[in-house]
C-alpha cells in the first residue's frame, strides 16, 4: 500500500462519501461539510475551501454517528442530482435512552446552488441483533459495539452489514438484497418507512478476523475496505482490512503506522477508481494497493 497526501479538510470527522465531484464529510452528530473534489487538489498547503454545510434530517432525535456513509445506485426521484445516501448509527452514545442497534438510515439529498437539504426517507434495521447464533456473541462480556457497520455494493444492489463479535473474536458479514426505497412499513416514531431485515432475508454470511473498533468502510468492485482502530494504540492500531466478498475472506491487512501515521482512521471511498482516505485530523490521502 502507498499513501500520498493531497489535501486537508476540517478535522474531527467521521466517515464520508464522494459523488458527482463532491466530497460529503460527516461528523458524529450528522453535520456534513461539503467540498468540491477539484478544489481539494489545490489545497495542499492549507485547509480546503468549504463549498457548503448542512445537517442530516432528524439528527436531533436519531443521533446518526455517521460511522459508515455511502451512496447507493437508486434515486428517490429520477430528476434528483444524487442517489440515495446511506449512513449508520453504529454508536449513538449521545442518545443514551435510545441506543439503536443494527440501524442504517437512508436520505434523499437535494441541492439548490450551494444549499443542500436532506430528508430521511427510510430506515433499515437488522431484526435479529439479539440472536445469539447470528449477530450477538455470548460469553463473559457484552459486545462492546453491537450496532454494526453497513456498506453498499451499488453495482450489485447488495447491502452488507457486519458486526464485531467480541466473545468469539470474529467479525461477521451478512449480505442482503438492498431494499428499494419504496419498501417498508410506516414508522410513526420517525414518520418514515422502516424495513426490518429478518434472518430469512439473509443471502449469505461469513466470519473474518476480528476488526478492532470499526471506522469508515466502502465497497468497490466486490471488495469491502474497512477501517479500524484508534490513535497510537497497541491493542487497537489504526489499520485497514480488505475483504473479498466473493472469496468470503480477508485478503489484505495493513497498519497505518507502517506508513508513517498513527492518527485515527475515519473515511474511505472511491471515485474514478481512485481510493481516497481521510483521518480524524482531516488529512486527505490517495491510497494505492
Amino acid at each position: 500500500m502507498n499513501m500520498e497526501q493531497i489535501s486537508k479538510i476540517k478535522g474531527t470527522r467521521q466517515d464520508g462519501a464522494i459523488c458527482n465531484g463532491y466530497l460529503f464529510s460527516f461528523n458524529h452528530l450528522g453535520e456534513c461539510t461539503v467540498y468540491k473534489m477539484n478544489a481539494l487538489a489545490t489545497a495542499k498547503d492549507g485547509e480546503a475551501e468549504i463549498f457548503s454545510e448542512f445537517v442530516l434530517d432528524k439528527h436531533d432525535i436519531i443521533v446518526p454517528h455517521s460511522n459508515s456513509v455511502m451512496f447507493g445506485a437508486e434515486y428517490y426521484d429520477e430528476t434528483d442530482e444524487f442517489p440515495l445516501l446511506y449512513t449508520n448509527i453504529y454508536n449513538n452514545y449521545a442518545n443514551a435512552d435510545n441506543k439503536l442497534k443494527g440501524v442504517c438510515l437512508v436520505y434523499r439529498l437535494q441541492r439548490n446552488e450551494r444549499e443542500f437539504t436532506s430528508t430521511l426517507v427510510q430506515i433499515i434495521e437488522i431484526g435479529f441483533v439479539e440472536d445469539e447464533n447470528l449477530w450477538k456473541s455470548v460469553g463473559e462480556k457484552e459486545d462492546a459495539r453491537p450496532y454494526g457497520n453497513f456498506v453498499i455494493d451499488a453495482e450489485q444492489k447488495i447491502l452488507y452489514a457486519f458486526t464485531m463479535r467480541d466473545n468469539t473474536q470474529t467479525t461477521r458479514y451478512f449480505s442482503f438484497a438492498l431494499p428499494k426505497v419504496t419498501q417498508g412499513e410506516w414508522c410513526e416514531q420517525y414518520n418514515v418507512k422502516k424495513v426490518v431485515l429478518s434472518k430469512f432475508d439473509i443471502k449469505d454470511y461469513f466470519d473474518c478476523d476480528y476488526h478492532h473498533y470499526v471506522q469508515g468502510a466502502c465497497c468497490n468492485e466486490g471488495k469491502i475496505y474497512s477501517l479500524e482502530g484508534f490513535t497510537d494504540s497497541q491493542e487497537n492500531p489504526p489499520a485497514i482490512r480488505i475483504i473479498d466478498t466473493n472469496l468470503k475472506k480477508e485478503i489484505n491487512f495493513k497498519k497505518f503506522k507502517d506508513f508513517g501515521t498513527n492518527i485515527e482512521p475515519e473515511m474511505i471511498d472511491f471515485e474514478n477508481d481512485i481510493c481516497y482516505y481521510i483521518d480524524h485530523n482531516g488529512n486527505m490521502y490517495k491510497l494505492s494497493f
